[in-house]
């Protein structure tokens, strides 16, 4: 069976472009990963998807395992066979959810107990069970447990959720135990602490993952921060294994994180963004709804090849919209993830021929020339 690896084809900069290794097929990097929660990129087909140019999805563990349940997953043949998608996937942990639940969760040093948002259940989350959904799932990309806290917060705050996500993932590491073809990942925590998160990395690397995720940035943080702890988090990885910003982002903050050397990342924000009439284009952001799209003949983009682009005008999308038909979502959606995957591409190809700076340069000043108000 083919073992998960990565090939890191090329720098540029801190920049960097290679290739994950999987059963399940090749993942290009720098990736994004469009988000299927509940076993669904919303308004997608799995088939539509993949046309996009997206090599992984995310799915949710929190989600599956409340509905429809990984075991009636697992009975169904696996996350993959239940919603037709054959490709890699990416589950997260969980615990980023469970620590949204506010006054609905416990957090002890086992675990966290919880109350489901659906009806009230109560459930267990420990970095074994965790790990056991996500194999139920049949994930190829396991997320360790780990706790994140929003920011800001105060550096004793900070400290104590590190060092127990450390805890947590050694413990994740145990009961993931040896399964060739799928591979673990560990969450990097501290904040916007350097030194924490040298340590967080320390302790990672002593306990040894497939990958390493930056976790704990895009809570709250803002921008500038974020891309302050970038400057630095990423180096005190591994060089030779996949780095994954969790829950980024708008375009400039992929780019901006590409540039830091970041390898993966992966964000509700273009499928929310389509169901709400926000549409990305190399120009900036519009919305669709406003009256000025109204009359207009163009595509969104005379650039992008997706159906929304190649079939209809921003006249008829702007009037399927304001009418709420669902073929707006599907349009709107399928557009913006085309532009994500175009947007990765782009620098995948600008990291190879070395010439990474230039499209950054690119990037901001079409953004800046544009008659579009960005996001």
């Amino acid at each position: 069976m083919t073992r998960f690896t990565f090939d890191l084809k090329a720098r540029d900069g801190r920049a960097r472009a290679g290739l994950i290794s999987t059963p399940r097929g090749d993942i290009r990097t720098p990736a994004f990963m469009p988000v299927g929660t509940a076993a669904t990129v919303k308004a997608m087909l799995p088939e539509s998807v993949a046309a996009t140019g997206a090599d992984i999805l995310l799915g949710n563990t929190y989600h599956l395992m409340l509905r429809p349940t990984a075991e009636r997953i697992a009975r169904l043949g696996g996350l993959h066979k239940f919603m037709n998608w054959d490709r890699p996937i990416l589950t997260d942990s969980g615990g980023f959810q469970v620590m949204s639940l506010a006054g609905l969760r416990k957090l002890t040093e086992e675990g966290v107990t919880f109350k489901s948002h659906i009806d009230g259940s109560k459930h267990a989350l420990t970095p074994e069970r965790s790990m056991e959904i996500q194999a139920l799932l049949g994930s190829d990309i396991v997320m360790c447990f780990d706790e994140c806290p929003a920011l800001p917060a105060d550096r004793k705050r900070i400290e104590a959720s590190m060092q127990l996500s450390m805890r947590w993932a050694a413990r994740s590491r145990e009961a993931f135990g040896d399964r060739p073809g799928h591979a673990l990942f560990g969450i990097q925590q501290g904040g916007l602490d350097e030194e924490l998160r040298g340590q967080s990395a320390e302790a990672l690397r002593s306990i040894g993952f497939d990958g390493y995720a930056v976790g704990g940035l895009a809570v709250g943080e803002g921008q500038e921060a974020m891309f302050g702890a970038l400057d630095f988090a990423p180096a005190q990885l591994p060089e030779d294994k996949p780095r994954y910003l969790m829950g980024v982002g708008k375009p400039d903050d992929i780019v901006g994180a590409v540039e830091r050397g970041i390898d993966m990342m992966d964000c509700v924000l273009p499928s929310r963004s389509g169901r709400t009439g926000q549409v990305f284009t190399r120009m900036g952001v519009l919305n669709i709804k406003n009256a000025r799209h109204q009359d207009d003949p163009r595509p969104l983009d005379e650039n992008c090849g997706c159906p929304a682009c190649r079939n209809y005008s921003r006249a008829y999308l702007h009037h399927v919209f304001r009418s709420q038909e669902i073929i707006s979502s599907m349009l709107l959606t399928w557009h913006n993830l085309q532009y994500y995957q175009d947007l990765m591409a782009g620098m995948r190809a600008a990291i190879a021929e070395g010439s990474f700076a230039r499209f950054v340069a690119n990037f901001h000043a079409q953004r800046a020339e544009g008659d579009i108000v960005p996001l």
